[in-house]
């Protein structure tokens, strides 16, 4: 159909008004709201719809430059709200699209939740007017922890469960999430720090690690010393406090802890910081698999990537 040379008229006639600063986006937005019968003002003008690049820091009220090339794309002029651009200039999302989501990932698997593969087909097929890496961010960060409730029980079958479903989470190459995820969330948690509140807020209170049987030990500590049900109960409460302390869901914590061998100081760090304590990186499963090689020169290479320490943690953490 031809394009509307009404597009960009309000119901009475009269033009859009719209301002855009200055650039590129500019340059690509100026034709398409001419073409619709709207116009650019030189500065910003009371009345006149305030636009914005998506991600870039906009004020209160800024609609993001997605709404031009929408409404031309479907040749009919759209509502404002729905591309009104959040806190950091993000597109908001709306209740229907946070319905939307949730109705589209019930009864998939947290494998296919936590990758890519499912979100990139929803942005294929238009679910929101979100990116594939939005919506699974909007989903893991804000949606799927208010379906969680914490356990109040600390019976060992069903943290056993837990730990077994996340576990096969971290085995699958798919569900491999960006560090930088972790990172960007952390960044708020660090804000007026200063350094040495960094490594010396990560002692929880509780033992070097949330898994005492299995740690490597810096020190003689019979196994015996602890019973079932106390590693239990202090496992469920070093998780529970580390997804309070990160704002993030039961997966996501103990994605951190395999990660680290079960070591509570440095998932701590990682949730903070997605890095290591220790400078090293993390294990994937892809390391994993070469560890279990019996090949000399593939062990010196993992020695030589996590140090010799790591190494033998990260085996007596497997074996167990």
């Amino acid at each position: 159909a031809a394009r509307s040379r009404s597009l960009f008229l309000w119901d009475d006639g009269r033009p859009m008004r719209f301002y855009l600063r200055p650039g590129l986006a500019k340059l690509r937005v100026a034709p398409l709201v001419l073409a619709g019968g709207g116009r650019l003002c030189r500065v910003q003008e009371p009345g006149a719809v305030l636009l914005a690049q998506p991600g870039e820091a906009a004020p209160n009220g800024a609609v993001s430059t997605e709404y031009v090339t929408e409404c031309v794309e479907r040749n009919q002029r759209l509502p404002l709200e729905p591309f009104l651009l959040a806190a950091r200039g993000r597109l908001a999302f709306t209740e229907a699209e946070d319905a939307a989501l949730l109705q589209a990932v019930r009864g998939q698997g947290t494998v296919r939740v936590s990758g890519r593969a499912l979100w990139i087909e929803l942005e294929r097929s238009g679910l929101t007017r979100h990116s594939w890496q939005a919506m699974r961010d909007r989903y893991l960060r804000h949606l799927r922890p208010r379906l969680w409730e914490p356990p109040q029980t600390e019976d060992p079958t069903q943290i056993k469960g837990l730990f077994a479903a996340a576990s096969r989470e971290f085995e699958s190459t798919e569900s491999e999430s960006d560090s930088s995820d972790v990172a960007e969330l952390s960044t708020q948690d660090r804000v007026g720090r200063s350094p040495g509140e960094t490594a010396s807020d990560l002692k929880t209170g509780t033992e070097d690690s949330a898994f005492p049987d299995i740690q490597l030990q810096r020190q003689e500590r019979p196994k015996s010393s602890c019973s079932s049900s106390s590693v239990v109960g202090q496992v469920v409460k070093t998780m529970e406090h580390f997804m309070e302390k990160f704002a993030v869901d039961l997966f996501t914590v103990t994605q951190a802890f395999l990660k680290n061998s079960g070591d509570v100081e440095a998932a701590s760090y990682f949730l903070q910081t997605g890095q290591r304590l220790d400078g090293y990186p993390v294990w994937s499963r892809e390391d994993d698999l070469e560890l279990q090689k019996d090949d000399e020169c593939v062990r010196n290479k993992l020695i030589a990537k996590f140090g010799a320490e790591n190494v033998a943690k990260r085996i007596i953490f497997r074996e167990s």
